[in-house]
């Protein structure tokens, strides 16, 4: 499973709207604070909570309920300023526990959120959290809005044998790769995506689509959808729309040798670095190297 979809919190939907038992819980909460930049505070590997009742006698206004853990509320709310041993989900992501793991993904998604959508996209007035945290009201009109989600898909091209395609985005250093990714546009199913996407960055045709598995990837508010397809590794790769500077076809046996070298922060010297375990990149890359 991808490292950022592990969460063993119940997420309580059914308490959102219940003011009474939100209340009643805050007085046994606990808080995560987020900075700006997306950074918590830990200890080691451990994530480092307040106790509710430090910010008030009930819930405050911009806090986000998160669920339960071990029989007590959580809520997460927006820090300007953390002190202490600080930490964010690319630097720590694969050292923290399942419950951790997934109260810092959901709430560095939905603060992100929140921080963008403080006028309603329907009428403009100013907007204002509801159904804590969940929702955000229009002062105007009272069109409510909701979390927003933004679907890419990722994808590994192999040419249904030892060989997998890998690109670089002109920003990444040299020797660092992955698989090739994109937004899914309106009204396109994501299969569609796939084979659109692929074709726009590498100009390659690919068939056979097929679904892999999923993960959150809040920065900002992403949920990257992955999937396998088979390429031709002989048709011309063609760079057209300046979001890869290259491309090249990798075999098993390189690909192999690249997880062992570590990830992108290694300093060996390799003709290619991969992403680290936080990405579901790795994850498809790992599953590839290991069924040969």
């Amino acid at each position: 499973m991808p490292l950022l979809s592990r969460s063993s919190v119940g997420r309580a939907e059914e308490l959102r709207s219940d003011v009474d038992a939100l209340v009643s819980g805050w007085g046994e909460a606990h808080v995560l604070e987020v900075d700006p930049r997306g950074r918590v505070r830990v200890d080691g590997t451990r994530l480092l909570l307040r106790d509710a009742t430090e910010f008030g006698r009930e819930p405050i206004r911009g806090a986000v309920f998160l669920g339960i853990r071990e029989g007590r509320h959580v809520w997460a709310m927006r820090a300007s300023e953390l002190v202490g041993e600080l930490a964010d989900l690319r630097l720590l992501g694969s050292e923290l526990g399942d419950e951790d793991a997934g109260l810092v993904t959901g709430a560095v998604a939905i603060l992100n959120w929140h921080d963008s959508a403080r006028f309603s996209a329907y009428d403009g007035a100013p907007s204002e959290p509801s159904v804590s945290g969940w929702s955000r009201i229009s002062t105007s009109t009272g069109h409510e809005e909701f979390p927003r989600t933004d679907p890419a898909v990722i994808c590994l091209v192999h040419d249904g044998g030892d060989r997998v395609l890998l690109a670089r985005q002109p920003s990444w250093p040299r020797r660092r790769f992955s698989i090739l990714a994109g937004f899914v546009e309106a009204g396109e199913s994501l299969e569609t995506c796939v084979m659109r996407e692929i074709k726009e960055e590498v100009g390659l045709d690919v068939e056979d689509v097929r679904y892999l598995g999923s993960q959150p990837w809040p920065f900002p508010r992403s949920v990257m959808i992955g999937y396998a397809a088979v390429g031709d590794p002989e048709a011309p790769l063609v760079f057209a729309d300046g979001e890869i500077a290259e491309a090249h076809w990798f075999t098993r046996d390189e690909v192999r040798a690249a997880l062992e070298a570590g990830d992108w922060t290694s300093t060996a010297d390799a003709r290619l670095l991969l992403p680290g375990s936080i990405s579901i990149a790795r994850g498809i890359l790992e599953s590839w190297s290991a069924a040969g």
